[in-house]
């Protein structure tokens, strides 16, 4: 769960097993800039500011593909707008646990 702004207020055991990111590493750290740089594109942070400027949508879903350092995966994205807190929900979930692959120089 992310603010608007991109910090990250709460992070789940199941991103720390997909990202091997440890939840006290990223908690307060911007999601686009600290914890997951290849996410500042216009394909996912682009998407996200257009996504928060619409008012009528709770949700958005999208593939988009990691390069984890670990290997690389593609996967689904969900947006979910929170509007009691003010904050955005970001699920990623693996789309084939298969479709990991070693990164270059990772």
């Amino acid at each position: 769960m992310i603010d608007p702004d991109g910090t990250i207020r709460a992070y789940n055991e199941y991103e720390t097993r997909l990202s091997h990111f440890e939840r006290d590493a990223v908690l307060g750290k911007n999601f686009f800039r600290d914890v997951a740089p290849c996410t500042a594109v216009q394909a996912f942070e682009g998407r996200m500011n257009r996504f928060l400027k619409t008012s009528d949508r709770v949700s958005e879903r999208f593939n988009y593909f990691f390069p984890f350092a670990h290997g690389a995966a593609t996967v689904e994205i969900t947006f979910l707008r929170l509007r009691q807190q003010g904050q955005i929900l970001i699920a990623v979930e693996r789309r084939d646990d298969d479709d990991v692959r070693p990164v270059a120089g990772g």
